[in-house]
């Protein structure tokens, strides 16, 4: 969290205390200035506040609030139009720890301020996860911030809680402690900024929604047209249709939406307004664009409007988004000036005929996030020149006046870092003067618009001093051109193969994933995650736990009536019909800093393979002598066993971190698993019916699998053979998982290239 510790401590008047519906006497409150990038008047105001955290847990309540925001500023559009919010943290110090009905209707009610509680309010007749505060109480702690009102302000509420929770709407609301907490706030603003309605195709989780009953719907991202109907008559997202979807997939239409099971159809597979944590898609992303921007004027300051003298210098001040630059673009008497993007015009160097002329200057905003040209960000201002007035005579200084030495009147703040790709930005009083920019003391070139700069082209890396001059007065910031790292660890895999474009793990059960992320500056880091290609994914740790690793399976796992980790195609809630998870897949991950730079993907290849067989006999230790596996299935865990190994007709042997000292040999066996293991001898393996799995061992003699019949592909990777390998006659054929064995023998038949 970048806080300036600039605190105004407010007293509540008596009045207003009296008016709290409180249960008892409302503690005085904190107002601290998280993030102030101008006039609370023209721009998007966020108002955040703690409930039950005592004055001990206030500590907890900042640290997860930053951890809220670092995440929030990694999602688009808040990303790129961070400039146009300001951040106030409204610290109260609870008479009790914790909110009301928290986690069932069986908890107690606590003495907090904001009067917090789960399901809405402790209403049995709601749902668990709604988490709702006293308006009243919030309303009159969110006017302490000064400049702030209920038109240009969102109010959100963060509960001391662990619980999964939260709602949208003017007074929006999340759980601080939840793995998945940070990502509510987003979701909930979707509602409450955007507009925006959940695509979730159930209302009580468990129970799918029914089908959709009614006209085409109002909601932008939902609708009952076909692709074709979109485009033929230009309606809902038909311009983002067929290009790949910033939440994975490809936008087009997905059925279930709004609580209904079916008969309405959203864009995507899976957006944040469905599953938390991915990304908004384009369609939502459009609409949060368009209302943010709504919140504040694009016009930040000009020369008042009115007449002007035609030797005057007519300027503007613009707001300033982190990654590009608005466009301005300057007309007279509708004919446009050629001033390249330059937020001043001098009207001396214009050759105008005598009279009255008029000046237009229009701002528009070109980000790629919006398409719809009927709400693309615009503004325009217009002045009358009249070619009889002078500069001194209208009251404007000409433009080679002296009166007064240029300063910077606003900027970039220059506390903290900024990004190696960032729009920097300065801003001079009525913008007097042009601005040197120089990196490591070296000018850079910067024609047109002089009051940002674009490091992105300049491709830093690194550490460097940026700074900003004119006249006598200089602004310094340090860039940040650092990458994050992410470090993962994993559950311990049955093979670990390493490649030049990545490590490489087999697995045949449940895995976990563990990303830990660091960066050089402060703030919290924000790892993420993709699987095949799949939309970004937060990573929180575990939904249950935010220490935990993330746990993947080939079905996913299910928690609250919601799937979580599912390979391949995910699943979303469990009536979601898709293929399993098992085979090879590619996981990338990355983390963004709290500065906004993102960091390189890194990745590696992953092989899911069904699970062992449960087993019916364990054996551990030293077994003495031979091992006969008659019926069953016998695992073999950290053993060793002193002979020969045989594995009848229908019974199944699992060796894993284990020893055989002497052959294995499994005829007609349902299955054979060596897993991990070494044999100092053949292992041979005929008319096997269920699974043939040899990984990751060292074999002290030839190997042969025939005539197999298997589910699956007999999987032979990663294995040291001390001998030949031949298989021949096994359906389907083998494979090595692209992990090529070591063989010291020919190798034959069906396994000629393994």
């Amino acid at each position: 969290m970048r806080t300036k510790l600039l605190t105004v401590v407010l007293a509540l008047l008596a009045g207003v205390l009296a008016a709290l519906p409180a249960r008892a006497a409302a503690p005085s409150a904190t107002v601290v200035p998280i993030q102030v990038t101008g006039p609370a008047s023209s721009r998007f105001n966020l108002v955040v506040m703690g409930d039950g955290y005592t004055a001990a847990e206030l500590p907890k309540f900042r640290e997860q609030l930053g951890k809220h925001l670092n995440i929030l500023w990694s999602i688009e559009p808040f990303k790129s139009y961070r400039n146009y919010v300001n951040v106030y943290a409204v610290e109260i110090a609870s008479p009790e720890s914790g909110v009301d009905c928290d986690p069932d209707l069986t908890a107690p009610k606590r003495d907090t301020p904001l009067q917090m509680g789960f399901w809405g309010g402790c209403n049995p007749g709601s749902v668990q996860r709604l988490l709702t505060v006293s308006q009243a109480a919030a309303t009159q702690y969110a006017d302490l911030v000064p400049g702030t009102t209920g038109a240009n302000r969102q109010i959100l509420a963060i509960g001391n809680s662990d619980t999964y929770g939260g709602a949208g709407g003017a007074y929006a609301t999340a759980s601080g402690g939840n793995a998945l907490s940070a990502l509510i706030t987003p979701h909930e603003l979707g509602h409450s900024l955007g507009g925006l309605q959940d695509e979730y195709d159930y209302y009580a989780r468990g129970d799918r929604g029914a089908p959709y009953q009614g006209p085409e719907p109002s909601s932008i991202h939902h609708t009952l047209l076909t692709e074709q109907q979109m485009l033929a008559q230009q309606k809902k997202w038909f311009r983002w249709l067929g290009e790949p979807s910033e939440s994975g997939g490809t936008i087009g239409r997905y059925e279930g939406g709004m609580y209904a099971g079916s008969g309405v159809w959203r864009p995507s597979a899976h957006s944040m307004m469905k599953a938390l944590g991915y990304y908004f898609d384009q369609v939502s992303r459009e609409r949060m664009t368009q209302r943010l921007s709504a919140k504040a004027n694009l016009f930040q300051d000009s020369t008042p409007v009115g007449k002007v003298a035609a030797d005057q210098v007519v300027w503007l001040q613009t707001l300033h988004p982190v990654d590009h630059e608005l466009d301005v673009t300057w007309a007279v008497d509708g004919t446009a000036l050629r001033t390249a993007n330059a937020r001043a015009v001098d009207l001396s160097t214009l050759d105008l005929a005598p009279g009255t002329h008029t000046l237009t200057a229009t701002i528009v905003d070109p980000t790629e996030f919006i398409r719809d040209p009927a709400v693309r960000p615009t503004a325009s201002r217009s002045w009358t020149i009249d070619t009889s007035l002078s500069a001194q005579a209208s009251g404007a200084s000409p433009p080679t006046s002296t009166d007064s030495a240029p300063t910077f009147a606003g900027s970039t703040p220059t506390d903290h870092p900024v990004s190696a790709d960032e729009v920097v930005y300065a801003e001079t009083a009525q913008s007097v003067g042009a601005i040197t920019w120089k990196v490591d003391g070296r000018i850079v070139d910067n024609p047109g618009n002089d009051r940002d700069l674009d490091l992105g082209p300049l491709g830093l890396t690194g550490r460097h001093t940026l700074t900003a001059q004119v006249g006598a007065e200089t602004l310094t910031w340090e860039v940040d051109g650092v990458e994050p790292v992410v470090t993962p660890t994993m559950s311990k895999p049955l093979l670990t193969v390493r490649k030049p474009g990545g490590p490489e793990y087999i697995y045949n059960d449940a895995f976990t994933m563990g990303l830990a992320a660091r960066d050089d500056s402060e703030g919290y880091v924000v790892p993420e995650f993709r699987v095949d290609g799949d939309g970004w994914y937060n990573y929180y740790g575990w939904p249950t736990d935010a220490s935990a690793p993330f746990r993947f399976t080939a079905e996913g796992t299910e928690i609250d009536q919601l799937v979580y980790g599912k390979l391949g195609v995910p699943r979303v809630v469990p009536w979601d019909d898709v293929p399993p998870g098992y085979g090879r897949h590619q996981v990338e991950y990355r983390a963004i800093d709290a500065t906004g730079n993102i960091g390189s993907p890194r990745r590696f290849a992953v092989t899911l393979l069904r699970p062992a067989p449960a087993c019916t006999t364990t054996v551990t230790g030293v077994h003495s002598g031979s091992l006969y596996v008659g019926s069953g299935v016998t695992c073999l865990v950290d053993a060793t066993v002193g002979g020969p190994v045989l594995v009848a007709a229908g019974a199944s042997l699992v060796s894993t971190d284990s020893r055989v000292n002497g052959p294995v040999r499994a005829d007609r066996a349902a299955d054979l698993q060596l897993l991990r293991s070494t044999v100092s001898g053949p292992v041979t393996a005929d008319r096997v019916t269920g699974s043939v799995v040899v990984v990751g061992n060292t074999i002290q003699g030839p190997v042969a699998v025939t005539n197999s019949r298997t589910t699956d592909a007999a999987a032979l990777a990663g294995n040291t053979i001390n001998g030949p390998l031949s298989c021949s006659g096994n359906i389907p054929a083998p494979t090595d998982l692209e992990a090529p064995n070591e063989v010291e023998g020919p190798r034959s038949g069906q396994c000629a290239r393994l």
